[in-house]
């Protein structure tokens, strides 16, 4: 076993840090793990760390959720909300205040920072690159993320720790709890790729239930750039005839829903039964309002992401929506890291889920 846990809950990550230190507390004998750390900011918006207990010798964990857009600091006497660029820059002063005394530090990041900034076609930064580089040579020991944009990532620091972690256990047993309907074979069931960057995804899932896929391509824009991308002009399906089946969309997020939306319609209009959605991510950047107008018009049945990033509290309250809770899963990762056990059969979910699906279909 390495040293006593040591739990760092930035303010983005607060409620999650403290639901898995009263878990963690739970099946060690009532131990106290939590290390209270904050990061107050002077009037111009420059920042600082400073941790409330010692952290010497400890197995520390530190969570930031990069996507939480609820809060806002004051500079120069006026109210901005935290960034992505911010949350990243209070993850380094943490771990720059643990000084070197911790004996291990691993960063729990479950929406992998600037991980859509991947890799570069033109004269453009490579940011998760420089992240994970940072990383490195702040002395973190590991990163645990999850359903990476793209897990090759892990390349750039081949010294450190990267675990890309897939959620599609704790899907698979929502989807299953919740609809007890399902019949899980080729001619009733297909799993959908919204995109070719999703197909790796739909393949394992699709493999496991033991059902074909499909694929939406892409076609996009080259001649000009929108907010940072090529704007798609269409969706091509590859595939079966969907016509009378249940369909599932897997993707790692939904940003502003757009392109995913636009699947949902089109599976509906190629006679889709229901189109259920898994994304690990739901980011909704662009507001609630046409998801439910998607819902009520019939392009969709639900909606199921993971509570890994912020979730506003009127998206809980959808009729349409899922929440996956993942708070025991991340205290089992910590627990299992900290007592140098392997995480092989935490991250690597494929015999669990067949054991699940053979349970279903036995009734």
């Amino acid at each position: 076993m390495s040293g006593k846990i040591g739990i760092i809950a930035l303010k983005s990550a607060e409620k999650t840090g403290n639901r898995i230190a009263q878990i963690l507390s739970e099946w060690r004998s009532g131990e106290s793990f939590l290390i209270e750390a904050e990061c107050p900011r002077f009037s111009s918006g420059e920042g600082k760390c400073v941790i409330r207990r010692s952290v010497r010798d400890r197995d520390v964990y530190i969570l930031v959720d990069v996507c939480n857009f609820s809060l806002r600091y004051q500079m120069f006497g006026e109210s901005n909300r935290m960034s992505p660029d911010d949350h990243y820059q209070d993850l380094k002063r943490v771990i720059a205040a643990c000084n070197g005394k911790a004996e291990r530090i691993t960063v729990i990041m479950p929406f992998l920072y600037e991980g859509r900034q991947h890799r570069k076609t033109t004269r453009e930064s490579l940011d998760c690159a420089v992240m994970l580089r940072e990383l490195e040579n702040m002395g973190v020991h590991s990163l645990i993320t999850f359903d990476a944009h793209d897990p090759r990532m892990q390349n750039v620091v081949p010294l450190m720790g990267l675990e890309n972690v897939s959620p599609a256990l704790q899907f698979t047993q929502a989807f299953l709890t919740e609809y007890e309907d399902l019949r899980i074979d080729g001619e009733h069931l297909m799993f959908i790729a919204p995109d070719e960057g999703a197909t790796e995804r739909v393949v394992f899932l699709a493999s496991l239930f033991g059902v074909n896929i499909g694929m939406f391509y892409k076609r996009r824009d080259y001649t000009r750039i929108v907010n940072g991308s090529n704007p798609v002009i269409a969706h091509d399906f590859c595939g079966t005839s969907v016509a009378g089946m249940d369909v599932i969309v897997v993707d790692d997020m939904i940003a502003s829903g757009g392109s995913m939306l636009d699947t949902a319609r089109q599976l509906k209009e190629m006679g889709a039964r229901r189109v259920f959605i898994f994304s690990s991510f739901g980011l909704f950047t662009s507001g609630l309002d046409k998801f439910d107008k998607a819902f009520a018009d019939g392009w969709f049945d639900r909606i199921f992401t993971t509570n890994l990033v912020y979730q506003k509290p009127e998206l809980k309250e959808r009729e349409w929506y899922f929440s996956v809770n993942m708070d025991r899963y991340l205290a089992a990762l910590i627990d299992t890291l900290n007592r140098g056990d392997t995480l092989e059969k935490l991250i690597k979910p494929a015999e669990r889920i067949k054991q699940m699906l053979d349970l279903y279909n036995a009734g």
